[in-house]
């Protein structure tokens, strides 16, 4: 499962619109280069996003024709593309008058985690086997309509050492919404993990909450952002 995520760090309000130009832009290139994505997790705000996490998959026809490699190596000149710092250059529409015009976001890969596998980047000691998490079968929330999930494959799923919650209704089977908890509750441990190695070193930040403000690989304008 390949899951990447789009972040305002410790950024303030225009770095969390920033977010959300990014993420319209990242739908809009992802569509032209046959490439899925399907959100989800995402920190709202009022300016836009904290963050963002989107499962990436190649298209079913470009799936098709590269069915010898996974979905990394299939989408990886793709995604390189975009991993990394971006920036965008605009006015403050929340601050008039406001000097800076610069804002950095970033797009990095999630940690990858299968059953069987060990996590990465957080202790070993945690675990995120079967055995230690609990797993709910419920419905998922909607409004209706051809698309309402009427059987109970969405999942509540809470890590029992750590006590992290993620509920998942994003696919259309238990097992798949079992498979994404897994991935999200080792992105929760490994941002744990980092913040506690950070806080050891008196480092003011975390390397998955740093936004390097140099070297974008895109940049972006925008005259009214709203």
């Amino acid at each position: 499962m390949l899951l990447i995520q789009i972040t305002a760090a410790q950024g303030p309000a225009e770095c969390e619109l920033a977010v959300r130009l990014t993420l319209r832009e990242l739908l809009r290139d992802a569509e032209r280069a046959g490439v899925q994505l399907h959100q989800v997790q995402a920190v709202r705000t009022a300016a836009g996003y904290k963050s963002v996490v989107l499962q990436v998959r190649p298209a079913p026809q470009r799936h098709a024709r590269g069915q010898a490699q996974d979905d990394a190596t299939l989408l990886q000149p793709w995604l390189q593309s975009w991993l990394g710092s971006i920036q965008w250059v605009f006015a403050s529409p929340l601050r008039p008058g406001h000097r800076r015009k610069n804002w950095f976001v970033a797009v990095q890969r999630c940690p990858d985690w299968e059953p069987g596998e060990q996590p990465p980047d957080h202790a070993d000691a945690q675990g995120i086997g079967d055995d230690a998490i609990v797993f709910t079968a419920c419905r998922a929330a909607g409004k209706g309509g051809q698309h309402v999930n009427t059987t109970a494959s969405a999942v509540h799923a809470v890590h029992q050492t750590s006590g992290i919650a993620i509920k998942v209704m994003a696919e259309r089977s238990q097992h798949a919404n079992k498979k994404l908890a897994r991935a999200l509750i080792a992105l929760r441990l490994a941002e744990r993990a980092q913040a506690a190695q950070a806080h050891a070193r008196q480092a003011r930040a975390q390397l998955h909450w740093r936004v390097d403000r140099g070297n974008p690989v895109r940049v972006f304008h925008a005259k009214a952002p709203l």
